[in-house]
């Protein structure tokens, strides 16, 4: 059976031997990552990097999208704990979660001019999304079917802002373009809150 995952990326068991396969594997794709694009990897070639065995691999993820995104939510958390970001409240903290990623943009371990697109978005998309439903939590079924749709249009938004705020290096430190991300995306999720209370009203 395969061992759980908790939001960080890290084994729910505490077998150090689980944590330890698991960072091999994150590490080995993170150095192949700074060689060639996300999409002309391997499992093979992961588990050649990592010195395990591709056994060893599908113990722990189905497949390499799901370690990138292991990997991905593990490091986005790490940044996050280095800022004091809490994401305690996903719709109430845009402007932490909109800085996570600049910062997450900033310090990944890609080479500025190889940022693997299909790597970027679709390890951080996810995450942001996540938290952003988490932040609704409470929301009636109906009202939840709609925010789910609202959430994946946010997050897209805090991504694709906080990449081209990257990408221009225009000199806006990161928590500067953190409020403007804020600002663009806000009325969004808002809009949803007040369709929530006009519907239960």
């Amino acid at each position: 059976m395969r061992p759980s995952t908790s939001l960080d990326g890290t084994s729910d068991a505490t077998d150090p031997r689980i944590m330890r396969s698991r960072r091999m594997l994150m590490d080995a794709l993170a150095n192949l990552l700074t060689h060639k694009p996300f999409e002309d990897i391997s499992v093979q070639e992961i588990v050649e990097e990592s010195t395990l065995t591709r056994t060893t691999f599908y113990l722990h993820y189905p497949d390499k999208n799901s370690l990138l995104q292991a990997m991905t939510t593990k490091r986005f958390g790490e940044l996050a704990e280095r800022r004091g970001l809490t994401f305690a409240d996903g719709n109430g903290n845009l402007r932490e979660i909109a800085l996570g990623v600049c910062d997450y943009l900033t310090e990944a371990l890609y080479c500025p001019g190889q940022l693997p697109r299909m790597a970027l978005e679709g390890a951080i998309i996810p995450i942001v999304e996540d938290l952003l439903r988490r932040g609704a939590r409470g929301v009636s079924m109906e009202a939840g079917a709609g925010f789910e749709l609202v959430s994946t249009a946010a997050a897209w938004a805090i991504f694709g802002c906080a990449r081209s705020w990257f990408e221009t290096s225009d000199g806006i430190p990161a928590e500067e373009m953190a409020v403007r991300i804020e600002a663009i995306v806000r009325p969004l999720l808002s809009a949803v809150s007040l369709e929530r209370n006009s519907a239960s009203s």
